[in-house]
Formats: structure tokens, C-alpha cells, sequence
């Protein structure tokens, strides 16, 4: 078992409120930088450049997790991370089919980019990405869980689109593994702040929209390897895999 460093909220060009050069030959760089072995790339209720991010990480050391920030019907932001493309792309379309079919304001929210591993224009999404799907919180985190995903509740601590803030507390019997708190949380914060945090694994996370944020806050787990599965292991506190700690400002 050796420690990896991991920042599981990363977005890029496709999320429109992201900066233009959250671009994947520059997230990997700045993955690098920061002694990342783990990235999950997880735009808004969409996955379509976590294959360009992985072929910008080929050789470099740097496993990309294929993902997704997805907001339920509460308005809680949910990162909900897969084991592969495949099972990613199939996410995606079942989210599609349970977000409104309305078309983007760009004007209002900015550009939704599909691009290449060369940093290059693909295509434009141009359906509405920044919105709530119909789908529960409970449902996301079943539906995830039967894909052999992993459901985590993002930025709990935020005083917007958290469950915290939606809700008013954690559900004792929501079905996730874990829930991640903002980068701007520290050791003692969260948990005092609400009780209904106690007995939960946290992990931190950077939700980089900048190039500069990328691994400014994460995660040390315990595994063999830096890859999905040992990482779902270590999220569910199975098999000796684990979380170490959870405040990893870079």
C-alpha cells in the first residue's frame, strides 16, 4: 500500500463558468505540478472531455478519472465518478435524458467546449448544461452505485448547491460512501459547524475552474495502484485501502 495525492473536481472548458484555459494538456501540467497521481475531470452534468484528458495524461503518471458534477432536482451538486469511457458515456446519456432540452445562454453563462487532447475545438455544446436534472439526490446516488460508480455529495460545506445548504443536513441513510468539502475547509470546520457530518469519510477537493486551482486542495488515500477501483475501495474504507487525511492544500 503506498499514498497518492488526489484532486477528484476538476472542470474544464466544457463547463461553461470554467476558464478558457482549463484545457487538458493544461490540467495535466498543472496535475503534475502538484504531485497528482489521481484527477477527476467532472464538468457539469456532462463527461465528454475526460477522453481528450486522458490522452493528454498518457505516460505522464497521471491517472484521469472519468466523471461528472451532476445537480439533482434539490439543486445539490453531486460528483459522480466511473471505472470507465464506456460506463461514463452511458451516465451521460442517461442524464441527458433527464435534463430540461433547453438551449444554452452563452451571453448568460459562457461557451460549453468539446475539444481534443491537443487542446483544439471539437465542437460546441449547446444545450443547457448549468441546471438541475429531474433525478433525486437518492436516485443519482443509486443509479451511480448500480453502474459501479461512485456517488460523493460535492463542496458540503458551501453555503450554495451543497446538501447542506439544500437540505439542512445528511441524510443518515443517503447511499454514498463519502462527501467531499471545499477547498476552503479546514481540519476542525466542517464537522463542528454540522453535526450531521459526524461519521462520515471526507475527502477535499480543489473544484479547479482555473489552472491555478488544480490540486490546491486535496486528498491523500492509501492504495496499490492509482485507479478507479483502488480508490473505490478506499472511499468505502474496504480491504485496507483509505483515506489519510482529508485538508491537503497544495
Amino acid at each position: 500500500m503506498r499514498p497518492f495525492l488526489a484532486d477528484l473536481h476538476v472542470h474544464t472548458v466544457l463547463s461553461p463558468c470554467a476558464d478558457d484555459l482549463m484545457l487538458p494538456r493544461g490540467i495535466v501540467a498543472a496535475a503534475l505540478r502538484r504531485d497528482l497521481s489521481l484527477v477527476g475531470i467532472c464538468d457539469h452534468n456532462a463527461s465528454e472531455n475526460v477522453a481528450a484528458v486522458q490522452a493528454a495524461a498518457v505516460q505522464t503518471g497521471v491517472s484521469v478519472l472519468a466523471g461528472m458534477e451532476v445537480t439533482s432536482r434539490e439543486e445539490v451538486h453531486v460528483l459522480a465518478l466511473f471505472p470507465d469511457l464506456e460506463v461514463a458515456a452511458a451516465w451521460q446519456g442517461f442524464v441527458y435524458g433527464h435534463l430540461p432540452l433547453l438551449p444554452n445562454n452563452e451571453r448568460a453563462f459562457g461557451v460549453q467546449l468539446v475539444v481534443d487532447e491537443r487542446d483544439e475545438i471539437v465542437s460546441v455544446d449547446e444545450r443547457l448544461l448549468l441546471t438541475a436534472t429531474n433525478l433525486t439526490l437518492a436516485e443519482i446516488a443509486a443509479e451511480v452505485d448500480r453502474r459501479g460508480g461512485l456517488a460523493i455529495p460535492a463542496h458540503v460545506d458551501r453555503p450554495a448547491f451543497s446538501i447542506i445548504s439544500q437540505l439542512g443536513f445528511v441524510p443518515p441513510d443517503l447511499a454514498v460512501p463519502a462527501l467531499e468539502v471545499s477547498a476552503r475547509a479546514n481540519p476542525e470546520e466542517p464537522r463542528a459547524i454540522h453535526p450531521s457530518l459526524a461519521g462520515w469519510r471526507l475527502v477535499q477537493s480543489s473544484d479547479a475552474h482555473f489552472l491555478g486551482q488544480v490540486g490546491a486542495a486535496r486528498t491523500l488515500f492509501w492504495l496499490e495502484e492509482p485507479t478507479f477501483a483502488e480508490l473505490r475501495l478506499a472511499c468505502r474504507g474496504e480491504q485496507g485501502r483509505r483515506i489519510e487525511y482529508c485538508w491537503g492544500r497544495g
